[in-house]
């Protein structure tokens, strides 16, 4: 036979083993040569590239980058879907697919589980399979969104979440965005709503979209709520980065305060703060600065995004450590 590094025998060694599934032992026979030798051309095979061993995680993740995120940032969970090569999932359907794989990690009966609005989440609730019923709570944590139109709310997330696990929810009847403080003010002191939001505060486990203001339902959110010129140049001079549940915060994490947090019915950031587990779900680069204003400012304990959105704030977190900046909300 020819010489065993010729690259043909290399190939009829490599097709025999790895496509027809023979023995190293039937090989040889073939081949006129010996077990022990079978095995050196099957390694060199590999080593002139003839063979390529690909190993593919069937969970659909990137765990170096999960690492990479959970460490830069002192996250609880992390969950970076991974465009699988010759997939046709759209990137949102592999973000909410993990995400709803975390909520079914983690659910337990009687939870209560808060969840905001968004395309994120949406994708997230229409993953959700279980196999049996839960006996947990669903509930909002803002208002209805009357004024986007285009946008799905987080009451029919709620209720559409609740029937796919068997569980039990309640709604907050009252908009997001309110044109005037003072009639957020009496809503929110209305008995109905007051409960709810208390609900929504004690919550074990939150999920949140995390918004651009900029851009689709949280710029539509600002746009309703008839702010003066004075007032939206004051919102825009705080230079907010994003926002979870219609609450803006600034690019550390700092709420940003004024007339439109004085115009949501929502729980405060510092209420969704003491919740245990609030998991941001998000897919883009573009909410690269939103999603690291929320990781800065400790407002989200665990992350799901796409392996692009995860790649670009591992960069800016190595850039903000570079430049000497808190990662996590303890400073400007």
């Amino acid at each position: 036979m020819p010489p065993t590094r010729d690259p043909s025998v290399l190939l009829a060694a490599a097709r025999l083993y790895y496509v027809e599934n023979r023995s190293q032992a039937e090989i040889a026979t073939e081949l006129g040569t010996s077990r022990s030798n079978v095995s050196r051309m099957l390694t060199e095979a590999q080593r002139q590239g003839i063979v390529e061993i690909r190993i593919v995680d069937p969970s659909g993740r990137s765990q170096e980058l999960e690492r990479e995120l959970q460490t830069m940032f002192g996250l609880a969970d992390v969950r970076v879907a991974r465009r699988g090569r010759g997939s046709s999932a759209k990137v949102e359907a592999q973000v909410g697919a993990q995400a709803a794989q975390l909520l079914l990690d983690e659910l337990e009966d009687s939870m209560t589980v808060a969840l905001s609005w968004g395309y994120a989440l949406q994708s997230m609730v229409y993953s959700a399979t279980a196999n049996r019923d839960y006996a947990v709570t669903l509930v909002q944590l803002v208002g209805g969104l009357s004024s986007v139109t285009n946008e799905i709310s987080g009451a029919e997330l709620v209720r559409e979440l609740a029937v796919r696990l068997g569980a039990s929810y309640r709604l907050l009847h009252a908009p997001a965005a309110l044109g005037a403080s003072a009639v957020a003010e009496a809503l929110k002191a209305e008995p109905s709503i007051a409960s709810a939001l208390a609900d929504a505060r004690h919550a074990d486990m939150a999920f949140v979209g995390i918004g651009t203001p900029t851009h689709g339902s949280s710029a539509a959110v600002l746009s309703s709520l008839n702010l003066s010129p004075e007032e939206e140049e004051a919102f825009w001079a705080a230079e907010p980065a994003g926002d979870v549940a219609a609450r803006y915060y600034t690019a550390a994490g700092s709420p940003v305060h004024g007339a439109v947090e004085d115009r949501i019915v929502a729980v405060t950031l510092e209420d969704l703060a003491k919740i245990p587990n609030v998991v941001g779900v998000a897919y883009g680069r573009a909410k690269t600065r939103g999603v690291l204003g929320a990781l800065r400012g400790h407002l989200i304990d665990s992350l799901v995004c796409d392996e692009t959105l995860a790649r670009s704030l591992v960069s800016e977190g190595r850039a903000l450590v570079a430049a000497a900046q808190p990662l996590k909300g303890t400073g400007t």
